[in-house]
């Protein structure tokens, strides 16, 4: 299954439909937000991408607690399961126990990939570009034997994201 991930997207709603459209035209078949939607426009991005998806309330969205029945809005942290896998979906990094397989936050802004004691750790960065030039999505893909994660990122000046690294990890036995 292939999950399109991103996160930040504060008041750059444009920048949220760049990337969400990139992602569900490439192949999402889920779409999760790791928080600091801040737009309601984003939240209907979401709802109108034709994919499901689970977006998680950041430190900048108490004013979107309005729209919590209308949208998949969720409470940090999150835990779900998703192609028969357990999942933590946060915004802040408060909760980095691994205790699911793919822990999924945003806040800092960085892009972050890594895999410990059978955990994958997944930031997938800044959709605003706010803290530099670029904006920033992941699209991992869940596999019986692996997690595949794919980085892109978009230039400024550029119309479109390109693929700027792939991460393998070979999932630990159940």
């Amino acid at each position: 299954m292939k999950i399109g991930i991103l996160s930040d997207t504060h008041k750059k709603v444009k920048k949220a439909k760049r990337a969400l459209d990139f992602l569900v035209h490439n192949g999402a078949e889920f779409i999760l937000h790791a928080g600091d939607i801040v737009e309601k426009e984003v939240l209907e991005l979401l709802e109108d991408c034709g994919k499901k998806y689970i977006a998680v309330y950041g430190n900048n969205d108490a004013h979107l607690t309005e729209y919590h029945n209308k949208y998949h809005l969720v409470q940090e942290p999150y835990y779900f399961k998703l192609a028969g896998t357990k999942f933590k979906l946060m915004h802040l990094p408060f909760y980095m126990s691994s205790d699911a397989e793919v822990i999924i936050f945003g806040h800092t802004h960085q892009f972050e990939v890594e895999f410990v004691k059978g955990a994958l750790f997944l930031n997938p960065g800044e959709v605003c570009a706010r803290n530099k030039p670029i904006s920033e999505c992941c699209m991992l893909e869940v596999l019986d034997t692996e997690f595949i994660v794919q980085y892109y990122t978009q230039k400024e000046k550029e119309n479109t994201y390109s693929l700027s690294k792939t991460f393998s990890y070979k999932r630990q036995k159940q």
